[in-house]
């Protein structure tokens, strides 16, 4: 009897110890939940709190910055805006210890929106930047991040300081190369798309021997390429090709034509204007070529370069083709009129 009535008083000490551990347990759990919550409502709280005051606060000093006097928007809005830190800072006296008393709140504040701020002006630096952050609504959205982000820096945890620093690494890297990358990208397409508007006019003829494309100017109106030496500077040279629209249904030779021109259409339908141009020690020869296209008309002439050549180029137009477009982009002899 003795024996079965220890046994059974050590049964109900180790169900009692039991008791105790499950209950412990169960503490920490809810304790643990307890300070999530309350971290989560803190952060929540500082970002709604700067994404209501910050831009209420740039746009006031903005304002009165075009009346002539930003300073006393500055000096009475900072301190508003500290003060719903502090505010927002009240729920994380027991999770955050710099919350932990008056002054110390202040501090936190102070650190808070100093480094959040700097994480706006780095947006605003990406924004003007053409890095692409969303509507309107969106920007006002992600004004409060980087103060929410700095308060989490504060927060003592193994999830949350990590958390916000994956955050912010994320954000240096599509504000500094991500970001950038895209809105160069999107320029690019945006110059192309303007150069391309008037496709129908874009048509290149293959430099004569010993020339290149020296200049290139597409506008409305039609589409001009200047052809000179490679060696430029160094030999004489130049021929010149112009597209436009045509006006007429069909070429034909000038009524009248000035003295020493001479005009004819051949079977091929080119139409060549020769002028015996005098004066000077030598006398000179502009030689004009003209072809249909289509619904272009191109024209082709120069002094120096002979008929032969420039009937080549005229057989060798083309549309330009987009690797043409991005050389003569990279070699900035294109532009637009």
């Amino acid at each position: 009897m003795t024996s079965d009535s220890g046994s059974s008083g050590s049964d109900g000490s180790d169900g009692r110890g039991g008791g105790r551990g499950g209950g412990r347990g169960r503490s920490e759990g809810n304790e643990g939940s307890g300070k999530g919550a309350l971290t989560a409502l803190h952060l929540f709280l500082v970002w709604a709190a700067m994404t209501a005051a910050v831009p209420a606060l740039g746009f006031g000093v903005v304002a009165a910055a075009w009346g002539g006097g930003a300073a006393p928007a500055f000096v009475v809005g900072v301190p508003l805006t500290l003060g719903l830190l502090v505010l927002a800072g009240l729920p994380a006296r027991t999770v955050v210890p710099l919350c932990g008393s008056g002054p110390k709140r202040v501090g936190w504040a102070v650190l808070v929106f100093v480094l959040g701020t700097i994480g706006v002006a780095a947006g605003l630096a990406a924004y003007t930047g053409d890095v692409d952050l969303g509507s309107a609504g969106t920007r006002i959205v992600l004004t409060g991040v980087p103060y929410a982000v700095a308060a989490a820096l504060f927060v003592p945890g193994r999830w949350v300081r990590p958390g916000a620093l994956v955050v912010l690494a994320v954000a240096v890297a599509y504000g500094g190369f991500v970001g950038p990358a895209r809105a160069e990208r999107r320029q690019d397409e945006a110059e192309v798309a303007r150069y391309r508007e008037h496709r129908e006019l874009l048509y290149l003829g293959d430099a004569p021997a010993g020339m290149r494309v020296s200049r290139a100017q597409v506008g409305p109106a039609g589409f001009s390429v200047d052809y000179r030496p490679v060696r430029e500077g160094y030999e004489p040279g130049y021929a010149g090709l112009v597209v436009r629209r045509a006006i007429t249904p069909e070429l034909r030779c000038p009524e009248i034509l000035a003295k020493g021109t001479t005009c004819a259409v051949g079977a091929d339908g080119v139409m060549s204007l020769v002028d015996e141009l005098s004066g000077g020690a030598r006398q000179a020869r502009q030689v004009t070529l003209v072809r249909r296209l289509r619904n272009v008309e191109v024209t082709v002439g120069s002094q120096s370069v002979d008929e032969p050549r420039l009937r080549r180029l005229l057989a060798t137009l083309h549309p330009l083709s987009d690797a043409e477009l991005d050389q003569l982009r990279q070699d900035k002899a294109i532009t637009l009129s």
